[in-house]
């Protein structure tokens, strides 16, 4: 059996370092650490890990150690917990803005223990580790035998990794996290100076608006202080807002005086600029495509029963499509309610997670029907056939009468969704030659 590091999660109860150690906890042994005594010892308890709430006692034996802390106090808690690390062990930190963390571990870190600075390129909502990105931020010297290790960890989960510095990493990510943030706040907090009604303003909207408004709505509906932190933490976040105002103003004057040409010219300018332009049309059309396919897909199940899940609260809705529009379905349960539902925020069940839910969540019918059938027949081989009947769910052999040496009474017990599935299964029986015995 192979010995598991021990890895100590500082800051776990909540957000991404609970992600960790409810995703690694079957690699690693795993200790997490909050000052919240009640929610460390719940979370602790619910993932089946270690609880403490003395960050240096957690670090003295771990084996990796993974900061896990808002930004704001990230450089405060390497700097107390860092000087106790043991020998050859491993620091990490998962902070959005690396320049300033990876300078405390690098200050505070003792020279026998090892620092790798990394920021994981998903929040806490992704189900899995596979075929997400991990940006690695070593330090010259400071990651010689871990290095290595983590990335064969990384790369076995079928992550992708990019390697940089700390400051190229802090640079691009003041486009890519804090100017997007920041753009899609204004959106957002602009939509609300105009008094603009978001719901009926979807009534309006084209495929790209309905699109880009909910990517604002997934921004700002997340954690606001997070943001703030990125901003105010990544120095390079300024430069970037005060050049996205500037332009804005300097398009939005052109537009006031006329410039028609002047502004078209920053447009093609800005296009060629831009990286793999045909591939974003493709990607942006299959991502609007969706709904539409989604739209398709449910108006040819008009009068057919299916299985929704709300994408949010996981809710599971089935029942027979009644109507479907260009954004909602209306479905008609079991007890003959209709239920609306936006297709947006909905996922199909296939056949197969339809039916398994069927089955876990409904109160099914049992019959016993008893068959008679050459003495031959393998009772395996029945089950078998019982099983592809099509309403039929469960099936079991529980009694045979040989009546003489060439037929025997087989007497099954099997269950359906549905009362009136008896007869169906009763022709068909009859269709393969099987002669039933009436009780």
């Amino acid at each position: 059996m192979i010995e598991k590091d021990n890895m100590t999660i500082i800051g776990a109860t909540r957000g991404f370092g609970r992600w960790i150690a409810e995703h690694l906890n079957d690699d690693f042994n795993i200790t997490i650490t909050s000052p919240d005594e009640v929610s460390g010892h719940e979370v602790a308890q619910e993932l089946n890990v270690e609880y403490t709430s003395d960050n240096v006692e957690a670090v003295k034996n771990a084996d990796i150690v993974i900061f896990s802390v808002p930004i704001e106090h990230m450089a405060e808690t390497i700097r107390e917990v860092a000087p106790h690390a043991k020998e050859g062990s491993l620091l990490m930190d998962v902070c959005s803005v690396k320049t300033e963390a990876a300078e405390a571990l690098v200050k505070y870190a003792p020279e026998n223990v090892e620092i790798l600075p990394c920021h994981p390129m998903f929040g806490p909502r992704v189900p899995t580790i596979k075929r997400q990105i991990i940006v690695l931020t070593p330090i010259e010297k400071r990651a010689d035998s871990w290095l290595g290790r983590v990335k064969k960890y990384l790369e076995e989960s079928e992550c992708e990794i990019v390697m940089t510095t700390p400051q190229e990493h802090d640079k691009y990510m003041s486009i890519v996290q804090g100017l997007t943030h920041f753009s899609f706040i204004t959106l957002a907090s602009t939509i609300k100076k105009l008094n603009i009604n978001v719901k009926r303003s979807r009534s309006f909207s084209s495929p790209v608006y309905s699109l880009m408004l909910d990517m604002v709505s997934r921004v700002v509906y997340q954690n606001p202080y997070l943001y703030y932190s990125i901003q105010k933490n990544n120095k390079e976040t300024s430069y970037a807002r005060k050049t996205l105002i500037k332009e804005g103003t300097y398009l939005s004057k052109l537009i006031e005086d006329g410039k028609e040409e002047d502004f078209v010219k920053n447009i093609i300018e800005s296009s060629e600029h831009m990286d793999e332009r045909e591939e974003a049309l493709i990607r942006s059309d299959k991502a609007i495509g969706m709904l539409s396919q989604k739209a398709n897909i449910l108006t040819k199940s008009i009068g057919r029963e299916v299985g929704l899940q709300d994408s949010y609260s996981k809710n599971i809705y089935v029942g027979v499509v009644k109507k479907v529009t260009s954004k909602c379905i209306i479905l008609e349960n079991a007890a003959q309610r209709e239920v609306s539902l936006k297709i947006s925020s909905i996922d199909i069940l296939s056949e197969k997670e339809l039916f398994e839910w069927k089955k876990d969540n409904l109160e099914l019918e049992n019959f016993d029907l008893t068959v008679q059938l050459p003495s031959g027949c393998g009772k395996k081989y029945l089950i078998k056939m019982f099983e592809n009947i099509e309403p039929v769910i469960d099936v079991k052999i529980t009694a045979l009468d040989q009546i003489r040496d060439s037929m025997t009474n087989f007497t099954f017990n099997y269950s359906t969704f549905k009362s009136v599935d008896k007869s169906y299964v009763e022709e068909y029986i009859k269709g393969i030659g099987g002669n039933i015995i009436e009780s």
